[in-house]
């Protein structure tokens, strides 16, 4: 009852956790049954690669293909087994996928450099709007920052460090926002991007 009264459900997980996985899965099968109308939005992808992702819930690649032209194991890393059940199910029902990320060399430089030193084919890849202002959100990073200062290579500033996850967060927002229509939505994303309802 409570997913069929959600135009957008969030499905967190930590990345490596089988389980987490299965109840991913659970969820869209879940929201499919009850609305066709369906879309699947992944962190995993950045949007950049649209064309393939529309070509994977069309059927029209196999999966060694896909892992190919996703350019997966240099994206994102993880086991594709992990998520295996999940695309397969997105294909098999012709749902929607939809690529959510900024390619992440963008956000890997913000840190190091600062938005202001983003090239600028780099910046017309950022969202329209970097909303800075939330505070909650800047003390809950301010902890992750603080935690991992020990494994910055270089001088990382705070602020820096805060811009790169807005531009994360906002740029998964807004390509929800773009691919929304009149669909529903799941959105499958890391639990550090949902929790608090902080990020996306």
């Amino acid at each position: 009852q409570d997913l069929n009264q959600c135009r957008i459900i969030y499905a967190g997980e930590q990345h490596t956790n089988k389980s987490h996985h299965k109840i991913q899965l659970q969820i869209i099968q879940t929201a499919y049954e009850h609305n066709h109308n369906l879309a699947v939005g992944m962190e995993m992808f950045d949007y950049t690669y649209q064309d393939v992702l529309d070509l994977w819930s069309t059927g029209k690649l196999d999966e060694e293909t896909f892992l190919r032209k996703t350019h997966w194991y240099a994206n994102w890393r993880y086991d594709y087994g992990l998520y295996r059940d999940i695309l397969n199910y997105i294909k098999d029902n012709n749902i929607r996928l939809v690529g959510l990320n900024i390619p992440g060399y963008v956000t890997k430089k913000i840190p190091i450099g600062g938005i202001e030193n983003l090239r600028k084919d780099e910046k017309k890849l950022l969202p329209t709007n970097i909303d800075l202002s939330y505070a909650d959100h800047r003390e809950y990073i301010q902890k992750i920052f603080d935690g991992h200062r020990q494994h910055f290579k270089g001088d990382v500033k705070f602020e820096d460090f805060y811009a790169a996850q807005v531009v994360w967060e906002d740029i998964m927002a807004e390509t929800i926002a773009k691919h929304l229509d009149n669909r529903k939505m799941v959105v499958l994303a890391g639990n550090g991007h949902i929790q608090f309802k902080y990020g996306i």
